[in-house]
């Protein structure tokens, strides 16, 4: 007779689920609004002959992180015939092959293996 305590248990984890295609479109929106965002800030500057870089260099470097993430995920989307090699262990997003950081959330994919444990002094 098996106990409860016996029995291993389930523990069922939700795993998130990244639609590649929608982020796209979802960055290709963000992209288009900073765009237009910013020569709209631009051009309000210029009219007023008030030029603020400190504000147009904030919110170009907005828009190159959110370029940068779209440009990730169409290289991911370029080599989804082949398949993606995994996904991110901290936020759960597919990453290629080739890819050594996360591109949502930065995280570390490939580690660092030290050396000496694969090539270390055999034991005497």
């Amino acid at each position: 007779m098996s106990t409860s305590s016996d029995t291993p248990t389930a523990i069922a984890v939700e795993e998130p689920i990244v639609d590649l295609h929608r982020t796209r479109d979802q960055l290709h929106t963000r992209v288009a609004e900073l765009q237009w965002d910013l020569g709209g800030l631009v051009y309000e500057m210029a009219i007023r002959d008030r030029i603020r870089v400190d504000v147009i260099v904030r919110q170009a470097a907005a828009l190159q992180d959110v370029e940068a993430k779209l440009a990730e995920v169409d290289r991911i989307l370029k080599h989804e015939t082949a398949g993606t090699a995994g996904a991110c262990s901290h936020c759960g997003a597919p990453h290629s092959a080739n890819a050594s950081f996360c591109w949502q959330c930065g995280q570390q994919i490939l580690r660092h293996v030290d050396t000496s444990a694969i090539f270390g002094e055999p034991s005497a």
